[in-house]
């Protein structure tokens, strides 16, 4: 563990607390928007935890986590639209809470968590089992195929986390809107996958006999 990656860890965690924080209250014009500040403990207290775990545990995945720069073209294309999405999701359900325009029940905030958690779980659990995991599409000295745990029912289990992640933020929030807007999630996901399953067959030894050893991408039996 070194003081740089700590305090860059500490800078990039403040900093995305703020910006969501933005993004969600000021549209809302209030900082009494209750459904904020549960998605704002939902998201940021497991984060904080597993930041903290990493930092102590695999110092290297962490500092890999933190790297955002996306090499690949078609990869920096979904990010940015990714980008634009979360954007676009967390202002409009501030907006939503604001002038009333929808309003979820709250059994379904309460689901939305219960899948957020979850979730965070089966990331973790990702990062458990797959150190080499990074924010970018790369292929990292001595890396290997991973093909035991979830890996061994799909190919990126990973993605099927975050997309209940996402999905589930928008109900947090208590936006039908905001969902609208997360549905385009799964669109971008699959244009990601195909580009990284092409630079990982190019790059990665074992993973075109992984890809027939594991049929499906995300969804069993489906896709």
């Amino acid at each position: 563990m070194t003081a740089k990656l700590f305090f860059g860890a500490l800078i990039k965690f403040s900093l995305g607390v703020a910006l969501v924080g933005l993004l969600v209250f000021l549209p809302a014009g209030t900082l009494g928007f209750t459904n904020g500040w549960v998605f704002m403990g939902a998201l940021f207290t497991p984060m904080f935890i597993a930041g903290i775990v990493m930092m102590l545990k695999n110092p290297a995945l962490l500092k890999s986590r933190l790297s955002a720069k996306e090499k690949e073209s078609e990869q920096s294309l979904v990010v940015k639209l990714s980008g634009l999405m979360f954007f676009a999701g967390f202002i409009v359900a501030g907006l939503d809470f604001r002038f009333g325009w929808s309003a979820l029940p709250k059994g379904v905030v309460i689901g939305g968590v219960v899948v957020f958690l979850a979730a965070y779980l089966l990331y973790a659990e990702v990062l458990r089992e797959n150190t080499y995991l990074s924010r970018t599409i790369q292929v990292q000295e001595n890396q290997r195929v991973i093909d035991s745990g979830l890996y061994s029912v799909v190919r990126h289990p990973m993605y099927l986390a975050t997309i209940f992640l996402f999905l589930a933020m928008p109900l947090i929030l208590g936006s039908i809107y905001s969902f609208i807007i997360f549905l385009s999630y799964p669109v971008l996901i699959a244009k990601r996958i195909k580009n990284e399953e092409a630079v990982l067959e190019k790059e990665l030894q074992g993973y075109s006999e992984y890809k027939q050893k594991v049929k499906y991408r995300m969804i069993p039996f489906i896709w």
